[in-house]
């Protein structure tokens, strides 16, 4: 086993790949980024309050009915226990931060002690099924989240071992692992899990262990899939990836976070077995979710009633469910596509959903939170239910995502950089600091900037080495015109597949800056995205933004707010709005219809008049952080003439 602080996916050797990922002790940000401020909040407000609402909600003490130590109800959703995991992997992430609080270590090590002593004698450990129904135990895999929070447990181990904390965890957990190993394995039972997420933490336990029967289940329980083994159930076998086999599927289908996870399982399992035909139905799935399933946003998810992927192009802005747990997803599936094929885009859309439908998911206060995450929230909206709520909320009876997005938030400078044969790549830009091995030695990058609000980026290089070696700088593709300097100096840019490819001698400190052009942008969708035609979006960067009551003249209705797309729009950076540092001006209008029919008659001169308005859109990111309220991304735009 290792402790050399590697991140949450780490490739052997021997697998596939074109990139590798640095240590995270290789990177620092700088909390005066935008993403450096997003992980400082995390273990400052968001962690602790996990770790608070683990108490407060009943589900450490689901664990000691367990141990015997509480006579309680079982507490909550009978998978609780994985909300316990991910905090305890976020928790070990965080403690590869040099100076972190001792209460992480404590938590750590006390939960630790309880999942200890709640441990069966054969390995098993589950607090619903041990003390809930037993007799069910392994017997219900379609909807049982077993699997699933097994595979959270050891996401969990191996974020300790490689932070070189918490080593009885690791032994915990690969007793329960060799106990799935026994049962699921070539000699057990055929079985998979309803939901999808045990796939991947097999392999990483092995990648962390060497012990090849995980990593064996792992592809055993991909093959086992398209099988019928989970049934019908309520929504069909697409809705648990269950209709088809991995390799033939053509189109991602069903419940969106499952379907994400069980992507990101296929591509593990293929690097580690050089399974190209998986790899192969990978790409194919990409295209289909990318192409014609995912929102403006980056995020993932049409349907509420089963949370679910609709058909091509079925986008809607206010029905959109695009959980935050999906968008967590897509962000690690397309981390290890990036690893796997070096194509830049699969950075791009890390960076879209990363800036807009995960950071969107979490208050500037970092303890309240949005679990769906819609495109249009409607004037009259009735947000009491927190299904759909009208604002964040501090914690959901199904608490997947605050959890989820503490474990992503504190490993998340493990992502910005890989290494290659040639050098360095940088793939998200944050002010902050990258070390990594280069041909001949080691290379520093020091990275200033205040992206995304702004796209000038300076890099300071200095490496231990005269050889030359590249520096690889992705050109995001929303970018349509950049410049580059090097020491002061204007050089031609060498881009391939999406990359600034700058190959020297860096022994000296050398100054590159990028300056990547940022105008203001509409955006228009497809014209078969039927839920938004005749509107469009205001964009700039990687940054969606959107409109909210709050910037609207009391007296307008949201929804009756036009865009005049043949007028400019600015980018303010009067910042005086609390956390906003750009906003867009724009020009448009408000309808004044005399009848609120939803069907006047036009033709009889019912249309009303329309009074010029102007319109300050905020990003998207940090909508309802001033007071609840509508807010559109996408906009009608204003007839002509």
């Amino acid at each position: 086993m290792t402790d050399s602080h590697l991140g949450p996916v780490s490739p052997t050797t021997d697998a596939l790949g074109v990139l590798r990922p640095l240590p995270l002790d290789a990177v620092r940000l700088d909390p005066g980024g935008l993403l450096g401020e997003w992980q400082d909040r995390n273990v400052a407000a968001t962690i602790p309050h996990c770790v608070d609402q683990l108490s407060a909600s009943g589900t450490l003490e689901n664990l000691r009915r367990v141990t015997g130590e509480s006579d309680r109800e079982f507490a909550g959703m009978w998978f609780r226990d994985s909300d316990i995991y991910k905090t305890l992997e976020a928790a070990a992430w965080q403690l590869t931060h040099p100076g972190d609080a001792a209460r992480l270590r404590d938590f750590l090590d006390t939960t630790v002690s309880l999942l200890a002593k709640a441990q069966q004698d054969d390995g098993y450990l589950n607090s619903y099924f041990t003390t809930v129904h037993p007799e069910k135990r392994w017997r219900e895999l379609d909807w049982s989240h077993e699997l699933y929070c097994a595979g959270h447990l050891i996401q969990a181990a191996v974020a300790a071992a490689r932070a070189g904390v918490g080593a009885e965890l690791m032994t915990i957990t690969r007793r329960f692992a060799d106990l799935i190993v026994e049962r699921f394995g070539p000699d057990g039972v055929d079985g998979v899990c309803g939901h999808p997420e045990i796939e991947t933490a097999l392999v990483e336990l092995y990648r962390v262990t060497g012990h090849r029967p995980y990593l064996d289940v792992a592809r055993r329980f991909l093959d086992l899939r398209g099988q019928g083994l989970l049934g019908e159930g309520r929504f069909g076998p697409a809705y648990f990836q269950d209709h088809l086999p991995v390799r033939a599927a053509e189109e991602v289908t069903g419940h969106a976070v499952r379907q994400l996870y069980l992507l990101a399982g296929m591509v593990d399992v293929a690097v580690e077995t050089h399974d190209t035909a998986l790899l192969d139905a990978s790409r194919r799935l990409w295209d289909s979710a990318f192409h014609a399933k995912t929102h403006l946003t980056g995020a993932h998810g049409s349907r509420h009633r089963d949370e679910a992927y609709g058909d091509p192009y079925e986008l809607p802005p206010d029905r959109a469910y695009a959980e935050t747990c999906a968008s967590i997803a897509s962000f690690q599936w397309n981390w290890r596509m990036l690893l796997a094929t070096g194509e830049h885009r699969y950075a791009d859309e890390m960076e879209r959903v990363l800036h807009n439908a995960v950071a969107v998911a979490t208050a500037v206060d970092g303890r309240h939170f949005f679990y769906s995450n819609p495109l249009h929230l409607r004037t009259g909206h009735d947000g009491s239910d927190e299904d759909a709520p009208s604002q964040r909320l501090s914690w959901y009876s199904c608490p997947c995502c605050p959890p989820n997005l503490a474990r992503l938030m504190s490993s998340l400078h493990g992502y910005l950089a890989t290494a290659d044969d040639d050098g360095l790549r940088i793939h998200l830009y944050g002010a902050g600091t990258v070390r990594g091995p280069v041909p001949g030695g080691e290379a520093e990058v020091t990275t200033r900037t205040v992206y995304p609000w702004d796209g000038r980026i300076e890099l300071t290089v200095a490496a231990t080495t005269t050889r030359p070696w590249t520096l690889g700088l992705r050109i995001p593709g929303w970018c349509h015109g950049f410049t580059v300097e090097v020491d002061g100096v204007a050089v031609e840019g060498d881009v391939r597949d999406g990359y600034l490819r700058i190959t020297r001698s860096w022994a000296a400190l050398t100054v590159i800056t990028l300056d990547l052009h940022m105008p203001a942008r509409l955006v228009a969708a497809h014209p078969r995205v039927d839920a938004v035609r005749g509107s469009a979006a205001l964009t700039r960067g990687p940054l969606v933004y959107c409109l909210e009551q709050a910037d609207i003249p009391d007296g307008t209705v949201l929804e009756d707010v036009r865009l005049d797309a043949t007028a400019p729009v600015r980018v303010d950076e009067r910042a005086d709005l609390p956390h906003v540092p750009v906003t867009l001006a724009a020009e448009g209008s408000a309808d004044r219809s005399p009848s609120l029919e939803p069907y006047p008659d036009h033709a009889a001169g019912d249309a009303g008049a329309a009074e010029p308005l102007s319109l300050r859109a905020v990003p998207y990111f940090l909508w309802g952080n001033r007071a609840p309220g509508p807010m559109r991304v996408w906009i009608p735009v204003a007839p002509r003439g």
